[in-house]
């Protein structure tokens, strides 16, 4: 096993560490196969979940006749919102409760778009299925994180993006607008039952969202790569209470290693030119590699900053977006903050971050242990300059005045937080915060 000493069990540490993946098909053509499958699982009503762009392509009707000739019936709820809020989740929810409800009621959810159409998708299946207050599920501290009571209907997720690897993993991510900040809801229940990744998809992708997208991969498998060992998170009192955020294990590593050299070799190809086949397939592997590896490790600085990043967008609008409304997409409010979290975490497992920048195409001949933070924080600019990515967060619309707000907001993301290689506390959020506003 690779790297055994970096999972050497500490007093107290959890020796054991746990494997959930989603039933996954992949490739060319795979979108006409969820009809089949949908039947495999037992469906017969189905809401089917995208959102307003999605549902003008030509995907959605690859899925929806698929289904039709299957003999599933659907009901489509074309209203997932990009960067979803609790509003729009409570919307989606409703949705499910009344679609079928005289027939019998849906007893499936089928998901075709990116991360916010899963996770809208994953938020109507639980409160559909279990209604409760809507804080109930959401995690600590902003909510109650109440666990999921029970198996939820079976989900078929189909991406149309290459990033969040939502169709692996059992979280969904909302904006908790009363307090401008992003939370989640994450339980294994959540996972959806199968993964449905057609790449043809990416193709009809702007640069911009391509980009955007490629960094969440990165940034997955970069934080899953650097997180806590397992091995030195407390014992977990019995199989089921082991988080699904356990720590760097060594079957996450797999996928963290392959996501992140294949990042490194096509994501600048994959951006610019939406006819290159190869990289934009590629990258769609990258990011199930991805979600599979964050999905049994989970992330930390970056995505616990990017909440608040996201969640106070005052102004700025990014190309190739909607834009009825100011927003920061998930993938790039994590990367204006990751070369200064890497730079941070670097000292914790210095080799770990030499060999992520090694994977990402960065030189490392002569690093040392001392240089690890600037060889990995090098190469991330370098990659964000490439692709046309924001000056960090000062060039998404911040300034050294939000600071303390965006550092309270990121300080309430402890799932994420727990899980970093090292202590960060509020004060040490807002000296990332300062450092992460310009880069170049």
């Amino acid at each position: 096993m690779a790297c055994c000493h970096h999972y050497a069990t500490a007093e107290g540490g959890d020796a054991v560490f746990s494997v959930d993946v989603s039933a996954i098909s992949f490739g060319p053509g795979a979108l006409a196969e969820v009809g089949a499958s949908a039947r495999e699982l037992g469906m017969r009503r189905a809401a089917v979940f995208t959102d307003p762009q999605i549902a003008e392509l030509p995907f959605l009707q690859t899925v929806l006749a698929s289904c039709r000739a299957a003999g599933v019936e659907v009901a489509l709820f074309s209203e997932s919102r990009v960067e979803p809020t609790d509003a729009s989740f409570q919307a989606a929810a409703a949705f499910a409760q009344e679609a079928f409800s005289a027939s019998g009621g849906v007893d499936g959810f089928i998901s075709v778009g990116g991360g916010s159409v899963i996770d809208t998708a994953k938020a109507a299946n639980l409160y559909a299925t279990y209604p409760a207050e809507f804080l109930d599920y959401v995690n600590a501290p902003l909510g109650a994180g109440r666990p999921v009571p029970g198996a939820l209907k079976p989900h078929i997720a189909c991406p149309t993006t290459a990033g969040t690897g939502s169709e692996c993993t059992g979280i969904a991510i909302f904006d908790l607008k009363a307090q401008g900040v992003k939370t989640g809801i994450a339980h294994r229940a959540l996972r959806p039952a199968r993964a449905v990744i057609d790449p043809t998809v990416m193709a009809s992708l702007p640069q911009s969202v391509v980009a955007a997208a490629g960094f969440d991969v990165l940034s997955h498998a970069l934080e899953s790569f650097t997180a806590i060992p397992h091995s030195r998170r407390a014992a977990a009192a019995s199989p089921g209470a082991r988080p699904m955020s356990q720590g760097a294990n060594p079957w996450s590593d797999v996928g963290c290693r392959e996501a992140l050299r294949l990042t490194g070799r096509y994501l600048q190809r994959a951006v610019a030119d939406a006819g290159d086949i190869e990289a934009r397939e590629n990258m769609m592997f990258a990011a199930t590699l991805a979600g599979i590896a964050f999905g049994n490790a989970g992330v930390h600085i970056p995505h616990g900053m990017s909440y608040s990043v996201a969640g106070l967008v005052r102004d700025f609008y990014p190309p190739g977006y909607p834009d009825d409304h100011p927003m920061c997409p998930h993938g790039m409010s994590v990367i204006v903050n990751a070369p200064a979290a890497f730079r941070f975490t670097a000292s914790a497992c210095p080799q770990r971050h030499i060999e992520g920048a090694e994977l990402l195409g960065a030189e490392v001949r002569g690093a040392t242990a001392e240089d690890a933070g600037e060889v990995i924080a090098a190469r991330l600019t370098e990659l964000m300059r490439a692709t046309a990515m924001p000056n960090g967060v000062g060039g998404v619309g911040y300034g050294e005045a939000d600071i303390d707000a965006l550092a309270a907001g990121a300080s309430a993301q402890q799932r994420l937080l727990g899980n970093a290689p090292c202590d960060v506390g509020e004060a040490e959020l807002r000296d990332l915060y300062r450092a992460a506003m310009r880069y170049w």
